[in-house]
């Protein structure tokens, strides 16, 4: 290439790296190329990956970013490995959330749902859906997220609604779905039925009264306490344990209860904790999970006082129509003025909130549609037993089995309008119910036309338990489903093991008979930089669209404008923070970590470009003995680094993945390698066709092992590079592929790996460290000439270190340098300890000795005399009890810093004694 194109090409090579208008560029190539895309490829292994599907309503979190650039890193990863890679995208219709987000759109057009009609609702949920629902989508685009995007499914597409009563028919066919008049969890607010797993716990302040139940035609009272009293209204007994001494006289009498003056009998039952209260409670079957049951062993009524709407009914009399927690003020104010009231007291309670709009849940006598759990749960569990679904982290195998084992049964019917409709026909002739997968024209029983469809929608997670196989294509037998069913991993989040993942496991053994995912990687959860929760109403979250592209946020209650980091700093440093499934303290600041590396890697590549512009790289393979240490030392390193970085890759080691790129790439390339390698290509001619040759090699095998975290950067870089080297490798070089996304993942030549190489560069590095410690500790002109003494261990050191010394002299500054073994140190010197050796370095003629050491003693003393001072008021209680804690602990923290200073400064003075 001639010194003009080569004085061009650098022409056009920014000297700084803006990731705008380098990422939306190479998206748009990838997707026009499809290099996403995949299909079924008998000769290759298949990878697929389905994505966690995010709702319809929803915008990029902090939470998908991490967990879809993990998904992505193992995507491009298996595509370079070779494997035909499906990575299949979609969203989740949401329902409870889309249908809330729907109603307040209506509510600002002061509309409700009732004035449109289910039909007219259904239509407008779709058209907010055909307007929003991409968001999210193009947000995981920009991120770099390499799905087949022309396989984008939806949970209410026609093919996935129509898996999803295929499902359900078979299933009731079988008997293990069925249709019960039960207690289920209910919201007020969005009056439907929720799951056990759609009910949020949050510990609240607040009280448990003790009331007293008179006896029938008795003086006497047994006193139950409650934390809910509003729900006495309902009671049809008192109960109280069979083996509690205190209250054996009593099973079989009658107690009246208070407000109501009903008649309930004291009964005895094992469920009963005598500890609790005073050892006696009310029984109400309509409105507690334990006490429905209690009521089903006695026979006992049940007696619904609060209606769906949260308003006290009929059964509640003077109390009908009052809002419930209206009417326990109210009922508690009679109590007392009754004389009923014996005490209350202050508690904390775990109470049940709905997971979408926080309202407080009651249970709710409904009759409701319910899978029966237990015959497939067992399935789930063998399956786990026998090592076909495994997790990482492992210690979440446990909590997914403990879930499994102790399963209830599944309310899967909503009372919402938005959903997939249950498939299950009511005749107004006879009763009859006919369940089919599609609309039938008259009763399975008696003929009738007069048919109505069941008006509730099934549980959101219903379909997207079934996402593994029906966005392959089931219930047809289609070649992808055939394919690439069981996919390979699912990468998840902890909050959703029993919402999804159980649920997959469950529905994929009974329909595929085969699990639908081998390995289950669990991530952590992002929290904030003081280690609570994301969430709205904290202004605590990170808007990964910020991080990217830069923008204003909103956050801690004040207005912050960022710089946008790019995609591929926020991808490396999720990346660099995920370790081992633990969660993930964040600030906005973390990702210059991020945007560090991709421009120290921008600065090193832009360098070897240029460099490699003017060079003659030749076409023949290279001769061994045109490599020198430094070649031989490089390649060992990547050899043994592409080894590991694949091992980290497939055995989710993120955190190690992206460590062991830093090392390499920062370290041993930018700060050692590029260094070493610069005399011999600036002597230009043949001395300079060898190491081009190794550092074009180099570079490519980089960029293809970032590729997976960093793939805009590292494909930007690519396309520059075959411009300057169309053609690469140490061999016969060979043409490299047109894009980086669809080369091969760099396979680890073992005959490269020099473990002797490796350990003398190592050796070579801290003289050359030690050397720069010195003259940064002692504030030594960058070229000033030192004569640097070596005390090696051994022989085995010096011998390794003597062939390197010109490389260590010319890379430390060296004036002179001597190597021995049990050197003895020179007067006036600093020394350094490494591992092996110990560096001399006169420091006579450089500096006064006595006046620096003299400067170091006054320093020290300042020092300690503030010790003193912070030691004594960390002893005084008056300060330790009534500073905050956070003023505390940093007075703490500047102990240890102090202490810590006072350290080197001592063993600083210490190296210049004679």
């Amino acid at each position: 290439m001639s010194e003009t194109k080569g004085e061009s090409f650098a022409d056009r090579l920014p000297k700084h790296y803006v990731p705008a208008d380098v990422e939306p560029r190479w998206l748009e190539t990838w997707l026009a190329s499809g290099s996403f895309r995949s299909a079924p490829d008998r000769a290759k292994k298949p990878y697929c990956i389905v994505i966690p599907p995010p709702n319809v309503t929803g915008i990029l979190h902090m939470g998908h970013a991490l967990n879809c650039t993990l998904q992505d890193i193992l995507v491009r990863h298996a595509r370079m490995r070779g494997y035909e890679a499906l990575w299949m995208p979609g969203t989740d219709h949401a329902g409870i959330a889309t249908q809330n987000v729907v109603e307040r759109s209506l509510a600002e057009e002061g509309l409700h749902r009732d004035a449109l009609g289910r039909d007219g609702f259904i239509d407008r949920v779709w058209g907010w859906r055909g307007k929003y629902g991409s968001a999210i989508v193009n947000q995981l685009k920009r991120l770099g997220c390499s799905c087949d995007w022309r396989r984008e499914r939806f949970t209410m597409d026609d093919g996935l609604s129509r898996a999803v009563r295929e499902v359900f028919v078979g299933l009731y066919k079988e008997g293990l779905v069925y249709r019960g008049r039960r207690l289920i969890n209910w919201c007020v607010r969005c009056r439907t039925a929720l799951s056990d797993d759609e009910i949020e716990h949050v510990e609240k302040q607040s009280r448990l009264w003790h009331i007293r139940y008179p006896l029938k035609d008795s003086r006497k009272s047994l006193t139950i306490a409650t934390t809910r009293p509003e729900t006495m209204l309902g009671d049809a007994a008192v109960a109280v344990h069979p083996d509690d001494e205190r209250y054996r006289e009593f099973v079989g009498a009658t107690v009246v209860l208070p407000v109501m003056n009903r008649e309930m009998p004291v009964i005895a039952d094992a469920m009963v904790d005598p500890a609790f209260g005073s050892g006696v409670v009310k029984i109400t079957p309509a409105h507690d999970p334990n006490d429905f049951e209690a009521g089903l062993r006695h026979d006992l009524e049940q007696i619904t006082v609060i209606g769906p709407d949260g308003a006290m009914t009929g059964a509640a009399g003077k109390y009908a129509g009052l809002d419930r927690f209206r009417a326990r003020e109210k009922l508690v104010e009679e109590l007392e003025e009754l004389g009923l009231l014996v005490k209350v007291e202050e508690r904390r309670n775990s109470v049940g909130q709905c997971y979408r709009c926080d309202q407080i849940v009651e249970p709710f006598l409904s009759e409701q549609w319910f899978v029966s759990m237990r015959p497939l749960a067992d399935k789930a569990i063998q399956a786990s037993r026998d090592g076909k679904v495994s997790f990482v982290p492992a210690r979440w195998e446990r909590v997914y089995l403990s879930w499994l084992e102790n399963v209830r049964d599944w309310c899967i019917s909503r009372q919402i309008w938005w959903g997939h409709r249950i498939p299950v026909w009511h005749c107004g002739a006879c009763g009859e119910m006919t369940v089919e997968v599609e609309a039938p024209a008259a009763c399975s029983k008696c003929g009738s036309g007069r048919l109505a469809q069941d008006p509730d929608v099934l549980d959101t997670w219903f379909s997207s338990a079934l996402w593994p196989f029906s966005t392959l294509g089931w219930p047809d037998e289609t070649p992808e489903l055939g394919y690439y069913y069981p996919t390979t991993v699912l990468v998840t989040a902890r909050d959703i093991i029993y919402f999804w993942v159980a649920r997959m496991v469950m529905m994929g053994l009974h329909f595929m008979k085969e699990v639908p995912f081998g390995e289950v990687y669990i991530n952590g959860t992002i929290l904030d930089e003081n280690g609570a929760r994301m969430s709205k109403s904290r202004e605590n979250g990170i808007d990964p669209l910020v991080m990217i592209q830069g923008g204003r946020q909103r956050r801690f209650g004040k207005e912050f404008s960022y710089e946008g980091y790019g995609a591929d700093a926020v991808r490396y440093t999720l990346c660099t923070l995920t370790t081992d499934g633990q969660d993930i303290k964040l600030a906005p600041t973390r990702f210059e970590m991020g945007r560090n590396f991709i421009n120290k890697m921008w600065n090193a590549s832009r360098f070897v470009l240029m460099r490699l512009a003017g060079v003659d790289q030749g076409t023949e393979p290279v001769a061994p003995e045109a490599l020198d240490f430094s070649d031989r030392w490089i390649l060992s390193r990547l050899a043994r680094v592409a080894g590991d970085a694949d091992r980290q890759i497939a055995g989710y080691r993120f955190h190690e993945y992206a460590k062991t790129l830093y090392e390499f790439a920062w370290g041993d390339f930018c700060d050692w390698y590029l260094e070493l390698v610069k005399p011999r290509l600036s002597a230009g001619g043949n001395a300079a066709g060898a190491p081009a040759r190794v550092l074009s090699w180099t570079l490519d095998n980089l960029l293809r092992l970032l590729h997976p975290v960093t793939p805009f950067f590292s494909e930007e870089v690519w396309s520059l590079l075959a411009e300057v080297a169309p053609a690469r490798g140490l061999g016969v070089p060979e043409a490299a592929a047109p894009l980086l996304i669809r080369a091969a993942w760099p396979e680890p030549d073992e005959s490269r790996i020099d473990a002797r190489a490796e350990a003398d560069m190592e050796q070579a590095m801290n003289v050359i460290r030690a050397v720069r410690n010195v003259r940064a500790k002692f504030n030594l002109p960058p070229k000033a000439p030192l004569a640097v003494t070596v005390s090696a261990a051994d022989d085995a050191i010096r011998d390794a270190l003597l062939p390197l010394a010109d490389m260590v002299r010319a890379q430390a500054g060296a004036g002179s340098l001597d190597i021995g073994v049990g050197v003895r140190k020179p007067p006036q010197s600093a020394a350094e300890v490494m591992t092996g050796l110990q560096v001399y370095l006169p420091l006579a003629g450089l500096m006064n000795v006595e006046v620096e050491r003299k400067r170091i003693g006054k320093e020290l003393g300042k020092k300690r005399d503030a010790l003193a001072r912070l030691n004594e008021k960390l002893c005084n209680y008056e300060f330790t009890s009534k500073a905050p804690p956070e003023v505390v602990k940093r007075e703490e923290d500047r102990k240890v810093e102090l202490a810590r200073q006072m350290g080197e400064l001592e063993a600083l003075r210490d190296s210049l004694a004679n």
